[in-house]
């Protein structure tokens, strides 16, 4: 079963066109310091209501990777696949990977795997994992992460102005979307 922000793609509300644009986003940076014990149980405590959630609404079964790994090496990996056409095969890989398979993304023989599964050649794929380029684009990523106020994910920004934090039902999508259109709308009017 699709998301809610495939299904937007998929079926978008009357004029609009819906492009989608992944960014980057570390929730723990290599090198950061331990969670507190309180805040971990809190986190391992809301994960059930997660997976009755994606089971429900998403007929998703969660079998998630380790929890708190070192992400940048999957997310160079998003750019490097991004550059090469496989963007959306890869994100698809890799969320599929992690959240159901329950694989380990900072994992390189994880990574390679993904690559040869998206159609790009895995030793080209890892090596370009060392990029300064590809890593100065995730930076960017965070940057941006940072100047919209982000602090987890999922979040997705509409139109560059509208945050919708959490993974959100279809309908709360549509309307931002169109309460964009109608804005658009006005403005041409004006």
């Amino acid at each position: 079963m699709a998301s809610s922000l495939e299904k937007l793609v998929a079926a978008p509300p009357p004029g609009a066109t819906i492009d989608v644009a992944w960014r980057s986003f570390e929730l723990r940076p290599k090198n950061a310091p331990p969670l507190p014990p309180d805040y971990l149980a809190r986190i391992q405590a809301a994960r059930p209501q997660l997976y009755a959630i994606a089971r429900e609404h998403y007929g998703l079964e969660m079998n998630p990777g380790p929890f708190g790994f070192d992400s940048r090496p999957a997310l160079v990996g998003a750019k490097v696949a991004e550059a090469a056409g496989v963007g959306p095969a890869y994100h698809a890989a890799a969320m599929r990977a992690y959240w159901q398979e329950a694989k380990d993304l900072s994992d390189r023989a994880v990574l390679g795997a993904l690559a040869t599964e998206v159609g790009l050649e895995p030793a080209a794929f890892l090596a370009a994992l060392d990029d300064p380029a590809r890593n100065a684009q995730v930076e960017a990523d965070i940057d941006l992460a940072r100047q919209y106020g982000l602090n987890g994910v999922p979040a997705l920004v509409f139109d560059n102005r509208y945050l919708v934090s959490g993974a959100q039902p279809l309908p709360v999508l549509t309307d931002v979307v169109e309460r964009i259109l109608a804005e658009s709308d006005a403005a041409a009017s004006a």
